[in-house]
């Protein structure tokens, strides 16, 4: 490279010190007095000059003029400035006579030291606030026209290129070398855009945006200057004002070196989003994504890459399994068609590893691409979960991380200018969610959503509601990228078709997975190859006394008791009766040396869960988990089905007897998985539901395989044969079956979004549905064009919409469809057309004489009417509690339809004459129940008064909430309903947390449910603010059973949270303070 141009050595600092040093010295000598002083940088060595880079790694706060008290007090630096402007003036006149003005010059590459080395006649720089404002002499081109070129030798010890990590230090250079080969090749004319753009990048140490925004002031200025020479202010005066203002500036205490690391990252997320923007196969150090996001991954997940040389490997690391992710992530993540930005599904067995794909792909969009995403859950306990992991990437990476879930969530959201959201929803608020986006025309601000557990589109109104949120995304962006997972799937080409993806599928576990099948005392292995699908393996090996014969028949205790304490171990039973009975079957017949199994760990977990209880504890539980063992289902409370989980996680219980709903909900692995029987409650068990709970078998870094039992009884046999053996099945759009919930629901937000608005509109829309798609297998009888014009005929009878149906040959020629006030509020609100009437007359009916003196009469106007046909009054209790209320709330009784008389004679056993509504009934019911909630704020007390278990009381409550928040949406549209909107908005928070006020702060971070706010209340952390600035460790010490990784998350959620309410509150006072855009000129003048 000598004598081609700029060349790219490593030297020691030492020598580059050395060689800077006596370069200044020939070139400049004394001439150029330094603005501020600073002692030599070593013993022994006389003081040199100061350099003209910015010293990034200096911490120190020393006086921005040194020994001078302001600028004005060293008049040379001016003076000099004033000189260099008069030269430069010449020199752009004479190059002007000699060039004609015809040629355009172009700069000579300059990098590193070499472009800051006549810093004085070239670029100013100075820093405040923590950036640096360069201000650059308009003239700076012009002086390296006419000066010779000159070949300069960059030394890494000559500006901060050294502190860089090698793969920065080798792209730079990269580009060195790129401009050496351009001047060879153009011979006079040269071009180092790119480089001086990186290295001003790196100078300016601000994120991309504010770069950007730095460059275009200056660049308008120098634009301005060059055009208007004898206008323009002086060199001097600018230089005034700008050093003036730097002075005024605060300067805040952050290391210039985690400025520079700063710097380097918002470098790697440009680069990241350039290359992510292309469809090259080389995709950065982290797949598009900066560096950081690695090292973020292994800190908070200990995923430190995602293959190796085999398909999987796992190593210890610190006694802790640090997973070593696999060889398919990579492949999926580098398909074409997630380069070309395409929708894929993709799907493999359970354990696979899809969500970290998932999770790549959301930084991809939110950090690269810079919009927002939107993930869909299954259940608020996962959206919680998922909002706790992600809520630490989103604080270092400078994203938001906000919840919808049950009653949070706004709507519309609100609309960032500087952060991206990431939106993490269940399918119902999902679905609201994207509504007011497209109603508010920021679907296109949506760059991806991800979907998982896709296989849900075939279960029942929810699969209709995920159908829907995806129908719309397709229908009105054609920029948001849909991603769905699952792993469950069969019928793919449907969904293929339906959400226009491609699909990627590996046979790829973790864990290999053991299927065996138990009939009387002999297990059978399953096997595909087999005649009959199944081959023998063993005959079961333990003595049974005749009496444990006739308690046991299923050997349950033998196939436990060979994996327990040592190994994990999960029973699914049909029903939450069963699941206790097994529980206390075993430990009757337990030896009594399994108490000795971390018998400490097991008497703190009775304490806790008689900590959350207030004092009460299951006795079944009581009994149990001496052993080790506890049921687990619905009937449980959040806050003891959490602990529980906790403490199976780390060890303390070896074995759960649990739901098929623990399969679909949070990850509990375990070395084996055994089915009591082949059935959910009274219905035989689906492939699909037999896949997931298996799939809990085998835990990743921690078993070598995982089994599967499934307990059968001789009269299934042949129906469990093709279980095992048969195919998944197929997933069928539900709009149509759930037809006020699907396909009626969803023509009516159609319209009331101005989506479509005509019945062929409509029909267009709907070929592009998943029904679309099926409708042929789905309905034979009727086509898609008449099931859809029957909707709207409905609809229009039951006054949502207006318009008239004419015949479908008439069909193009009739006026669009409008959405009625109830229609538009039916929409908003997310109520179920099939109780929209039966709402709106309870709330008209309520105006003529609302009881305010207590809430009960709100509450009734809010509990959920789907909940009121599984309900059965126990009439005794129904009359106690009916005898407990005073006049003005018995008044509430007679005000909605359920009269004294009836509820006595319904407890006495008498005969009744007079018909009233069951569902006003039962509606009154559960009416109570949520008062005495109230009231009280204690579960276990309720439910005991109420003869009802814990987990359906909470359900309730959670169901109530959420309603309470549809209601209110639905009265913000209908303005004879105004005097609801602040009773119900006071209402909802009350049901969303149902504790003492001043626990609900707490209660506001995901994940932190009553027992532990008020442990964090009980040791200080009042508010929101203490919780999100406390230190994780200090929380480990005060907060009894409280893991680091759990304090990290609770940590970090509070801090999304707060930043989140501040950033609200920012966006609100920048839209308050915005000139309005329709005003005239002449009135903005007048304007204070």
């Amino acid at each position: 490279m000598e004598g081609d141009g700029p060349a790219v050595r490593r030297r020691s600092r030492a020598a580059s010190a050395r060689k800077r040093s006596g370069d200044r010295a020939q070139s400049r000598g004394a001439c150029y007095p330094p603005a501020r002083k600073r002692p030599s940088s070593r013993a022994g060595e006389e003081p040199q000059p100061a350099p003209s880079t910015p010293e990034y790694n200096n911490d120190s706060e020393e006086d921005m003029f040194g020994d001078y008290d302001s600028f004005s007090g060293n008049d040379s630096l001016l003076a000099q400035v004033d000189n260099m402007e008069q030269e430069c003036i010449q020199s752009i006149d004479l190059t002007s006579c000699t060039k004609n003005m015809e040629d355009e010059a172009t700069v000579e590459p300059s990098f590193g030291y070499f472009q800051l080395q006549n810093a004085k006649s070239k670029e100013l720089i100075f820093s405040a606030a923590g950036n640096i404002t360069g201000f650059r002499t308009e003239e700076e081109n012009h002086l390296r026209i006419t000066s010779k070129q000159e070949n300069w030798t960059l030394e890494p010890g000559d500006c901060f290129l050294d502190d860089l990590p090698s793969s920065q230090f080798l792209y730079f250079e990269e580009m060195n070398k790129t401009s050496v080969d351009s001047r060879k090749s153009s011979g006079t004319k040269e071009n180092a855009n790119d480089m001086n753009s990186c290295l001003d990048k790196m100078l300016n140490q601000s994120s991309c945006h504010h770069n950007a925004e730095h460059t275009k002031i200056n660049n308008e200025l120098s634009l301005s200057t060059m055009s208007n020479l004898n206008k323009r202010k002086s060199l001097k005066d600018h230089l005034k004002n700008t050093m003036t203002g730097n002075a005024k500036a605060q300067t805040p205490q952050v290391s210039r070196t985690k400025q520079l690391k700063e710097a380097v990252l918002s470098e790697e997320i440009c680069a990241a989003k350039k290359t992510i923007e292309t469809s090259s196969v080389d995709i950065g150090p982290f797949y598009g994504l900066p560096s950081k996001v690695k090292d973020l991954f292994v800190q908070f997940r200990g995923i430190e890459k995602l293959y190796g040389n085999s398909h999987y490997n796992f190593c210890l690391k610190n006694h802790s399994c640090l997973l070593l992710c696999y060889k398919w992530q990579h492949t999926c993540l580098t398909l074409e068609s997630l380069q070309q930005r395409k929708n894929l599904i993709y799907s493999l067995p359970t354990s696979g590893g899809k969500t970290l794909v998932a999770e790549i792909l959301i930084l991809q969009e939110l950090l690269c691409r810079q919009k927002d995403v939107l993930m869909v859950l299954p259940y608020v306990a996962i959206v919680q979960e998922k909002v706790w992991a992600l809520s630490s990437f989103g604080i270092e990476l400078g994203f938001l991380v906000e919840e919808y879930a049950g009653s949070k969530g706004r709507f519309p959201p609100i609309k960032r200018r500087k952060k991206k959201s990431l939106y993490i929803a269940t399918i119902e608020k999902g679905h609201s969610l994207v509504n007011s986006l497209i109603e508010t025309e920021r679907v296109g601000d949506l760059g991806l959503v991800v979907v998982d557990e896709l296989h849900m589109l075939g279960e029942g109104s929810r699969g209709a509601i995920l159908e829907m949120i995806l129908a719309k995304i397709l229908y009105t962006s054609e920029t948001t990228q849909i991603i769905g997972m699952s792993a469950t799937l069969n019928n793919v080409g449907d969904l293929q078709q339906f959400l226009q993806a491609e699909y990627y599928t590996n046979n790829f576990r973790p864990v290999e997975l053991k299927e065996y099948v138990k009939i009387q005392d002999s297990i059978y292995e399953v096997d595909n190859k087999a005649e009959n699908g199944l081959t023998f393996s063993r005959l079961l090996n333990f003595k049974y006394s005749s009496n444990l014969q006739k308690m046991d028949p299923d050997h349950l205790i033998a196939l436990v008791t060979e994996v327990i304490p040592n190994y994990s171990c999960l029973v699914f039973c049909p029903t939450k009766k069963n699941c206790e009975n097994v529980a206390e079957m075993v430990c009757k017949y337990l030896n009594k040396e399994y108490k000795n199994h971390k018998e400490n760990e097991k008497q703190e977990l009775i304490k806790d869960l008689k900590n959350i209880g207030k004092g009460g504890l299951c006795p079944v539980l009581k009994g149990t988990i001496p052993f080790g063992i506890a049921y687990h289902h619905s009937g449980l409370t959040s806050d003891e089905r959490k602990r529980i989980e906790e403490a199976y996680s780390t060890g303390v219980l070896c074995l759960l007897t649990c739901t098929s709903t623990l399969a679909a909900g949070v990850n509990l692995p375990a070395r084996r998985v055994i089915l009591r029987a082949p059935y959910v409650a009274r219905e035989f068990l689906k492939k699909s539901q037999y896949k997931q709970m298996i799939g809990r078998a085998g835990r990743a870094g921690i078993d070598s395989a995982g089994e599967s039992i499934l307990i059968v009884q001789e009269k299934d046999k042949h129906l469990v044969r093709d279980l095992v053996n048969s195919p998944l099945e197929n997933c069928y759009s539900n709009l149509f079956l759930e037809f006020t919930k699907g396909i009626q629901s969803l023509l009516l937000s159609l319209v009331g979004l101005k989506i479509a608005r005509t019945p062929e509109e409509i029909y267009h829309f709907m070929c592009g549905t998943l029904f679309g798609v099926q409708q042929q297998f789905l309905s034979k009888e009727k086509s898609l064009s008449a099931i859809t014009r029957e909707a709207l005929g409905c609809l229009i009878e039951k006054g949502l919409l207006k318009g008239k149906m004419t015949s479908e040959k008439e069909q193009k020629s009739q006026s669009n469809l409008e959405i009625t006030q109830l229609g538009q509020a039916t929409y908003k609100g997310s109520i179920d057309l099939a109780y929209c009437d039966a709402l709106y007359r309870d709330l008209k009916k309520g105006l003529e004489g609302l009881v305010l003196e207590s809430c009960l009469h709100l509450l009734y106007l809010t509990t959920p009417y789907d909940m009121t046909y599984h309900c059965r009054p126990d009439w005794m209790i129904y009359f106690r509690q009916f005898s407990q209320l005073n006049s003005v709330e018995q008044k509430v009784a007679a005000i909605v339809g359920v009269p004294e008389s009836f509820i006595t004679k319904k407890a006495s056993g008498q005969a009744i004459k007079k018909d009233v509504d069951n569902c006003v009934i039962n509606r009154l019911y559960l009416s109570f129940v949520l008062y005495a909630l109230l009231k009280e704020t204690n579960i276990w007390n309720v439910s005991e008064k109420f003869n009802m278990s814990r987990g359906y009381v909470q359900n309730l409550l959670n169901s109530a909430a959420s309603f309470s928040s549809c209601v209110l949406h639905f009265c913000e549209e209908l303005e004879e309903f105004w005097v609801y909107k602040a009773l119900l908005t006071e209402l909802t928070k009350r049901l969303t947390y149902c504790v003492k006020a001043e626990l609900i702060p707490l209660m506001e971070v995901a994940g932190v449910l009553e027992s532990r706010a008020k442990q964090l209340y009980d040791s200080g952390y009042k508010t929101l603010a203490h919780l999100a600035n406390a230190d994780p460790e200090t929380l480990v010490k005060m907060i009894e059973h409280l893991s680091r990784r759990q304090a990290r998350q609770i940590v970090s959620s509070a801090k999304m949270l707060l930043r989140e309410k501040a950033e609200a509150l920012q966006e609100e006072v920048e839209e308050l303070l915005k000139v309005p855009t329709d005003i005239s000129e002449g009135l903005l003048t007048t304007l204070p």
